[in-house]
């Protein structure tokens, strides 16, 4: 995970944290997110809901 957001906010307004956090390595599936290319590097973005887990170890 290169970046993370601030994280949604629930019905109350108030923020809801988020599980992963910079530098993170995740899964996520194959059509998730969007591809995005910046400074000539590819980046995914997707949001929380869409990543299968967080790699542990």
């Amino acid at each position: 995970m290169v970046a993370v957001g601030q994280g949604a906010r629930g019905e109350d307004g108030e923020r809801i944290p988020l599980e992963v956090r910079t530098g993170d390595p995740v899964l996520f599936g194959k059509w998730s997110g969007s591809e995005v290319k910046i400074d000539g590097r590819e980046f995914l973005i997707t949001i929380e809901p869409d990543l299968f887990g967080i790699i542990e170890g």
